[in-house]
C-alpha cells in the first residue's frame, strides 16, 4: 500500500512540476502590462505640415484608376484610384521632398464628392524617417477644410492617434491634378 501512495504522490508532483514547466516553456498568448512598463513612455503630441501632391495627368502619374463602375456617375461613385503621391515641405511639387502618400481612395458617396481614404504618409526626412502615420477616413474634397483620423503608425508613430486637416490650395478641373495642405496633430510616445 505504502508504494502505491508513493506512486501515487510521485506522478501527482511530476505532473504539477512539468506542467507548470510546460506551461512556461510554451509561452503567453495574452499577457498584460503592467504600469511599471507603461511608465517609462512619455506621450507627445507633434504637429507636420507638409503638402500633398496628386497627380493624375501626364506621362507618370502619381495616382492611377485601379478599379471603377463601366458607367461612370455624375460624381464618380465607385471610382478607386491607388497612389504615391509627392509629400512635400512647400507647395510647390518641386520644393523638398518629406514624403510619400501611399495607398488609395475611392468615391465613397452618391450625392456629393466625398472620398474614403486608405492612406500612409511615409516620411524619408529628419527625425520621422522611416515612420508613417496611417489614415483612415472620410475626405469630402469641396469642404474647404476636411478631417480625417489618424488610426496608427509605424516607426517613431508606433501606437499613435491623431488626426489631420486637409485644405486643397489648388485644383485642376481639367486634368484633376491637386495639391493639398496638410495640417497633422499627431499623439505618440
Amino acid at each position: 500500500m505504502a508504494t502505491v501512495f508513493s506512486i501515487c504522490l510521485l506522478f501527482t508532483l511530476n505532473f504539477i512540476i512539468f506542467s507548470t514547466f510546460y506551461n512556461n516553456v510554451n509561452g503567453i498568448f495574452c499577457e498584460e502590462l503592467t504600469e511599471g512598463i507603461a511608465i517609462k513612455r512619455v506621450e507627445k503630441t507633434s504637429h507636420l505640415h507638409f503638402y500633398f501632391h496628386d497627380v493624375i495627368s501626364g506621362k507618370k502619374p502619381s495616382a492611377v484608376k485601379i478599379a471603377g463602375p463601366p458607367n461612370s456617375t455624375a460624381y464618380g461613385f465607385g471610382d478607386t484610384m491607388m497612389m504615391d503621391d509627392a509629400l512635400t515641405e512647400g507647395p510647390e511639387i518641386s520644393s523638398k521632398l518629406v514624403g510619400r502618400a501611399q495607398g488609395m481612395y475611392a468615391i465613397a458617396a452618391q450625392e456629393d464628392v466625398s472620398l474614403l481614404m486608405v492612406v500612409n504618409f511615409a516620411f524619408i526626412e529628419g527625425t520621422y524617417n522611416g515612420s508613417s502615420i496611417s489614415i483612415l477616413g472620410r475626405n469630402p474634397v469641396f469642404n474647404d477644410v476636411r478631417e480625417m483620423p489618424i488610426v496608427g503608425g509605424s516607426g517613431v508613430f508606433r501606437l499613435s492617434r491623431g488626426y489631420a486637416l486637409a485644405h486643397t490650395i489648388w485644383f485642376d478641373y481639367t486634368t484633376g491634378d491637386a495639391t493639398v495642405e496638410y495640417h497633422v496633430y499627431v499623439s505618440h510616445y
